[in-house]
């Protein structure tokens, strides 16, 4: 894959003269007409071989464009509150949005090639890594992201006497380190396991570009050329979105559903409940307060029908809870920021660090619930986002968060009782609006959505809770005993984990 970025590519003085000024206000312009129509971001990945002009093509890119609408992330080691997160947190945090440019110099492509080449993973971890960075690229395009992926190679040699070259300089000696030393006796490896990494992340709609590094009026404006062709092509020919090809999703043709088969007269009486509800919320509390919990985060997603109990519930739980340790995220239409930027990041941006707990009061189905009902997005975009949301909840559960999804339920009848009533007392008059009433009226198409995502989303390590909520002392205590029940298990398997093996 670098035989082509290894034949020694020279650009003359002359030549570089006289093209540099005619890119240079191409790319601000492509960069102007990017900000006004404000369509997609673009996302430029700068990796490659130390010394072969990474640094200095950035810096070239911030000289050449409008540094205002460029935003540059050197992403070295994680800090202490990245490592309290899952590792891709970090970069969706800096996506930008649409109609700006993110450079990332190390990416996302970084760790898992070092950690390969130096030992800490196995060939498997690192196909295993591969593979979710091609899902993740993959949604960033559908979700009209250009992804631009730079690569400066060079050969064996080349990089030896750059690395020399660079040390000899006093005013460039900074830059070349022990490290870099280091990486270079390993090249051959580094070479081996980038190659494979590249050919296999080199996707249509994210391909990777090679470019020699050894001659540095080459090296730029092959790199500008590049990003001006790749955004120029996108600018002025839109792209058509793809309308779902897969058969529809169709209800069950006997018109059995899951909600079919729950007891919704399932009750608590209020001793029962008063008792239930001091021994759950002390054994939360005590869980909350445990050495282990430190370890662990907790994000507890509330959905359900309108008037289900949700802001009951929730206040049950804060209520065992450090209000230190806690947040409650409220989820209604997207802002323009959010809007700005691809469907799951304004979630990402909320996920909590390690002892913490985060309650979503709605959450990241609402493209499968709301927005598919509502038609407020694509069948296209609600189809492919069963697994996008599967694929995120799997990097939370990984990085040890408990993820709880609960579904509370009520019948038809209970939901009309409960609106009436809204509409009678005082307070609770703010919590009865007209889109209450509208979603009302299709409520079986809300049913089947939900028996949908709960198909397609509960999983071994994300399973749906469905709550029988027409009784809220019900459906309050069986939601502290689950929250409960789960952290216990999960405190359980980090004490298994840090058992040692004995033979």
């Amino acid at each position: 894959m670098f035989e082509s970025a290894e034949l020694g590519h020279k650009i003359s003085k002359a030549t570089y003269g006289m093209e540099v000024p005619k890119l240079r206000e191409a790319l601000l312009n492509a960069q102007f007409d990017l900000a006004q129509q404000a369509r997609f971001p673009v996302i430029i990945l700068v990796g490659g071989v130390d010394g072969a002009g990474k640094g200095e093509t950035v810096n070239l890119l911030n000289e050449w464009m409008d540094p205002r609408h460029i935003q540059v992330h050197a992403m070295a080691e994680h800090s202490d509150e990245e490592r309290q997160h899952p590792p891709m947190w970090r970069y969706w945090r800096a996506l930008p949005p649409r109609g700006k440019i993110g450079v990332f110099f190390g990416s996302w492509y970084t760790a898992p090639i070092v950690e390969r080449a130096l030992g800490k993973i196995k060939t498997g971890e690192l196909n295993q890594r591969i593979a979710a960075i091609n899902h993740f690229e993959a949604m960033l395009s559908d979700e009209g992201a250009l992804i631009i992926k730079l690569w400066f190679h060079l050969a064996k040699d080349a990089q030896k006497q750059r690395l020399k070259a660079l040390e000899k300089d006093p005013q460039t000696r900074w830059r070349v380190t022990r490290l870099d030393w280091e990486r270079y006796q390993q090249y051959d490896k580094f070479r081996q396991i980038s190659e494979h990494t590249l050919r296999a992340t080199s996707s249509a709609h994210a391909p990777w570009l090679v470019i020699e590094g050894t001659d540095a009026r080459y090296r730029s404006l092959t790199a500008g050329r590049l990003l001006l062709e790749a955004m120029r092509k996108r600018l002025d020919h839109p792209v058509t979105p793809v309308p779902a090809n897969a058969p529809p999703l169709q209800a069950a043709i006997d018109h059995l559903d899951l909600f079919g088969k729950l007891d919704m007269t399932q009750r608590l009486s209020d001793k029962k409940f008063a008792a239930e509800l001091e021994k759950y919320q002390g054994r939360l509390n005590l869980l909350t307060r445990d050495e282990r919990f430190a370890r662990l985060s907790v994000i507890a997603v509330f959905e359900g029908s309108d008037a289900a109990g949700k802001g009951g519930a929730i206040r049950r739980i804060t209520g065992a809870l450090d209000a230190r340790h806690y947040r409650i995220v409220p989820v209604a239409a997207p802002t323009e920021e959010e809007r700005a930027q691809p469907y799951l990041w304004r979630f990402w941006r909320h996920i909590p660090r390690t002892g913490r707990f985060a309650i979503f009061d709605r959450s990241w189905y609402g493209r499968v619930l709301v927005e598919r009902v509502e038609k407020f997005c694509s069948e296209s975009d609600w189809m492919r986002a069963y697994g996008e949301i599967n694929d995120f909840e799997e990097q939370l559960v990984e990085n040890n968060a408990v993820l709880i999804k609960f579904w509370l339920t009520i019948s038809k009848d209970e939901q009309l009782r409960r609106f009436k009533e809204r509409e009678q007392i005082g307070f609770k008059r703010f919590k009865i609006t007209p889109d209450d009433w509208r979603n009302r009226e299709k409520w079986d198409d809300y049913q089947t959505a939900v028996c949908d995502m709960v198909d397609r989303t509960s999983t071994a390590i994300a399973p749906w809770i469905i709550v029988e909520a027409n009784d809220k002392n019900f459906a309050r205590i069986k939601i502290l005993r689950t929250l409960c029940q789960r952290i216990e298990a999960a405190m359980k398997k980090l004490r298994q984990k840090s058992v040692p093996v004995t033979r």
